[in-house]
């Protein structure tokens, strides 16, 4: 397993393969599985700040359904102070108490001052670091792309600035200019680049004529846009690069590496095959190392990046031109048959 070491954001992780965030870690034994399973590190569950508000909000309505039924009787319950996330911050401690691999704490909230109150409690539970959840949905038309750069590299910074741990920035892939706008993350402080944020979509059910919102799993194929990235992003960032998103195999992990990556990050391949999966997915990978005689992942990484390859247009349009210029010559050899 030794050949498999990697740095995630200056910790040592004894491989590759992360668990990302989701609802499998949040029980501890699950945690004790993947653990022994063979994983390199562990993303808690995101603690989003919207979900305390909404929490918050059918509280309060709850208790005060029969207040104001009387002159005598205005309230029933007494005021009582919002938890925040108290609740949130224990589980976490104790799941960093419960493994002997890094635990990383990943994190989505609404205001940036939130997200430098938050940040630092969640600090205090001990975990090795934390991943700062970043999406931006349209909700307003009047909000420009530069305001939404410009608020979440302040929230980088900030929250930078207020730790002690190194910070992850798990990024989606819909910017304008993704490598510059990664490159100005590493500026405002970013350890860490996560390629990419997987977003739940929303879908309709045409027989009740009501949106749906479905678990979606990652499938094969799925990791190709966070590989075009890693190979054009390797060797111009110092930045730790991870790759997300439909890694489902131990081929998977090896292919991301050769772009770049330095770890990857697994949620779907749990689900699909089982906590102990990672496992396999380790074997394969040293497998496929000793049979290119590779002593460790350094000696393979960014092989395949856009840089070590002789074709200038590797990684951009042009294979997509080429594919079509292909596909003609395979269509006129066809139809002169």
């Amino acid at each position: 397993m030794s050949k498999l070491k990697t740095n995630y954001m200056g910790i040592e992780l004894k491989n590759p393969i992360v668990v990302g965030a989701s609802n499998l870690v949040t029980d501890l034994n699950h945690l004790k599985k993947l653990e022994a399973a063979g994983a390199g590190a562990i993303v808690y569950k995101s603690l989003f700040e919207e979900q305390i508000q909404l929490e918050n909000f059918f509280e309060e309505e709850a208790m005060a359904e029969y207040n104001n039924r009387n002159a005598e009787m205005i309230n029933i319950y007494p005021d009582m102070k919002d938890a925040g996330p108290v609740d949130f911050l224990l589980k976490l401690k104790k799941a960093k108490e419960a493994l002997n691999i890094p635990l990383i704490a990943s994190l989505n909230c609404v205001y940036k001052e939130t997200w430098v109150d938050y940040a630092k409690e969640i600090e205090k539970t001990g975990v090795d670091g934390i991943e700062l959840n970043f999406y931006a949905t349209p909700r307003e038309f009047g909000v420009s792309g530069q305001e939404i750069l410009e608020e979440q590299l302040n929230i980088t910074s900030a929250v930078k600035e207020a730790l002690k741990i190194p910070v992850a920035v798990k990024l989606s892939p819909y910017y304008t200019n993704t490598l510059r706008f990664a490159h100005m993350m590493e500026g405002a402080g970013a350890d860490a680049l996560v390629l990419f944020n997987k977003l739940f979509q929303p879908d309709i059910d045409i027989d009740t004529e009501e949106l749906t919102f479905n678990f979606n799993k990652s499938g094969k194929g799925d990791y190709r846009q966070s590989l075009r990235y890693m190979g054009m992003l390797h060797g111009k960032m110092k930045a730790t690069l991870v790759g997300n998103s439909g890694i489902i195999e131990g081929k998977d992990v090896i292919k991301m590496i050769l772009a770049g990556a330095e770890a990857v990050q697994v949620v779907s391949t749990l689900y699909q095959n089982g906590l102990d999966y990672i496992t396999t997915m380790l074997k394969d990978m040293e497998a496929w190392m000793d049979g290119k005689d590779y002593k460790s992942l350094d000696e393979f990484r960014g092989n395949l990046s856009k840089d070590n390859l002789k074709d200038p247009y590797a990684y951009t349009r042009a294979q997509y031109v080429d594919i079509l210029m292909k596909k003609v010559e395979l269509y006129k050899v066809n139809t002169m048959v």
